[in-house]
């Protein structure tokens, strides 16, 4: 049976419709590195040992909503029992008892109780946003760690390819007489420099390369680009009311744990006693083998008494809680300020530092120009010449180490603003 070309034009557009939406799971399948800062952090978000137990956080306090949200307190719990003479005299007694005991919400307990539940689910997904903000920090770490690593391979490399070139110049003109044996040693000993820096550099790469999969799971992007910078106006609003300074996610885990210490604490205060008990009883008996069975219902209300050191225990050790979380909240928010100052400064001296990098590899590459023109004219010697080339190969690894400083405070800052990639 043939296909018709309708049918056939239908098949290849619903292949590719399937191919283009499995895309990025054939690339996660195939190990392909993720493209952009933000993907790496979701996929090291995904491998943190702390952010496995989240879930399970967060479905314990909705369970605990759900308990407070109940008629009762707890469980209501049925007992059977059963009384007869049959080890004494044998004449028939015989008494059948069940019993429906029923727990009962002191007053005002059961809104505490909910209130405390709804804390722990705040706290709970207040401390899942700063696990993930902890997570990007090391990301962002190792991100511009591996960026180092990497200019400085490549920087060793232009280096010992400068040197190579060096050196097939120095040995022709050494043959024809124009340089002499110190010169070519020379040449020779900055190639063994060059190749011992590319070693080293190479070494280097390979620790962050490591300590990037380990963390990412995955290889870093060819491209690893800078981050853009936060809103300016997120520093003077998290200097402002405590309600917009809460974006910031760590200052909202202090405050959200702050909340339910408070919250157990108003618990602690209204639960003085147990849980008063409500029963049903319903008895079948009998006296012997000649009377008929009867019925018997009763009810039964059990009120626990309160125990003063008992009650003053619970509610001192919530409050000290409570206040702990409170002087924490507080060493938070001062610690987050000067963070972000910090951060902020650094900022700023990066960006001077980066400008004068910048001019002073300008004038170095415009030294090594005229350095290489005099040397091939014979008014300068190799080891001026050598000299020279290691001011300007310094002063490129000066700008690149000050351009990756300024991408990497960047980051810092958005890290200490509370901002994700």
């Amino acid at each position: 049976m043939k296909t018709k070309p309708h049918e056939w034009h239908c098949k290849a557009l619903a292949c590719a419709l399937v191919l283009a939406l499995n895309l990025p799971v054939l690339a996660s399948e195939t190990g392909q590195p993720p493209a952009s800062l933000a993907s790496v952090v979701e996929q090291a978000w995904r491998l943190n040992p702390q952010a496995a137990g989240l879930d399970a956080r967060d479905a314990e306090a909705r369970a605990a909503h759900e308990l407070a949200s109940g008629l009762t307190p707890e469980p209501a719990s049925v007992s059977l029992g059963s009384l007869n003479d049959r080890q004494g005299r044998n004449q028939g007694k015989q008494e059948w008892e069940i019993e429906l005991a029923v727990p009962l919400w002191l007053p005002g307990q059961k809104n505490v109780r909910r209130a405390e539940a709804d804390s722990r689910i705040a706290e709970a997904a207040a401390r899942r946003v700063a696990v993930k903000l902890d997570v990007a920090s090391e990301v962002r770490e190792a991100w511009w760690s591996l960026a180092a690593a990497r200019s400085a391979k490549a920087l060793a490399i232009r280096r010992l390819d400068t040197a190579r070139a060096l050196d097939t110049d120095v040995k022709k003109r050494f043959k024809v007489g124009e340089l002499s044996r110190i010169d070519a040693n020379l040449a020779q000993g900055e190639i063994l420099s060059a190749e011992a820096e590319v070693i080293d550099s190479q070494a280097t790469l390979l620790q962050a390369e490591q300590a990037f999969r380990l963390l990412t799971g995955t290889a870093a992007p060819a491209d690893m680009g800078e981050e853009a910078m936060a809103n300016a106006t997120m520093w003077r609003d998290l200097q402002g009311d405590s309600a917009t300074a809460e974006l910031h996610p760590q200052l909202a885990l202090a405050a959200a744990v702050a909340r339910s210490a408070w919250a157990r604490f108003k618990l602690a205060e209204e639960t003085r006693r147990a849980a008063p008990e409500l029963s049903f009883r319903v008895v079948r008996e009998r006296g012997d083998f000649a009377e008929p069975y009867g019925n018997s219902v009763g009810v039964k209300l059990k009120i626990p008494f309160s125990l003063g050191p008992q009650v003053r225990r619970d509610s001192s050790a919530a409050q000290a809680e409570a206040e702990q979380a409170d002087a924490e909240m507080h060493r938070t928010e001062i610690s987050v300020q000067q963070e972000i100052e910090r951060a902020r400064r650094t900022l700023v001296a990066t960006d001077s530092q980066l400008t004068m990098a910048q001019e002073r590899r300008s004038l170095s590459a415009d030294n090594l120009q005229l350095a290489e023109k005099s040397f091939t004219l014979g008014e300068t010697d190799l080891a001026t010449l050598l000299r020279i080339r290691a001011a300007a190969i310094e002063a490129e690894s000066i700008f690149d180490r000050q351009r990756l400083a300024r991408a990497a405070a960047i980051s810092r800052l958005n890290q200490a603003l509370g901002v994700l990639p």
